[in-house]
């Protein structure tokens, strides 16, 4: 039986993108983000031109992913996965860097310049409907 944090990594793997939630100037924000899981932490892509990253940098975030708009598979259930915990600009390794994949030109009209953070995780929780999935709240170690 797979742990908590390897049924989220799993989960985490089959889409390629979710949401960053943390907050700027007390104001809380929503983010998207790409992401890949590595060694159990969570490595972000997300767009420089923002400055989104400079309020998650030394923060603790809330990053978010799920297949709720998808239609149901075989597997018959839809779930959402949150990992919670402490967040810092990194770069890439070059291993990395292709395991994100070719990133896009442009956003909201501007040239995409991208920034890394990785995010490594405190808590971790999984939900899922009509029971396909094992739930998992918890604690990391």
């Amino acid at each position: 039986m797979p742990t908590d944090e390897q049924l989220a990594a799993g989960l985490l793997g089959r889409v390629d993108h979710g949401r960053l939630a943390a907050s700027m100037r007390a104001l809380p924000f929503l983010a998207t983000a790409r992401h890949i899981v590595v060694g159990g932490r969570v490595l972000l892509r997300m767009h420089k031109g923002h400055g989104h990253h400079s309020a998650c940098a030394g923060s603790v975030v809330a990053y978010g992913a799920d297949n709720l708009g998808s239609p149901r598979t075989g597997e018959g259930s839809h779930w959402s996965v949150q990992v919670v915990g402490v967040c810092e600009t990194v770069e890439p390794t070059a291993a990395q860097l292709a395991l994100f994949g070719p990133a896009p030109r442009r956003v909201d009209e501007a040239a995409f310049e991208p920034v890394y953070l990785e995010v490594t995780p405190e808590f971790v929780t999984v939900h899922s409907t009509d029971g396909g999935l094992e739930l998992a709240h918890r604690h990391c170690p």
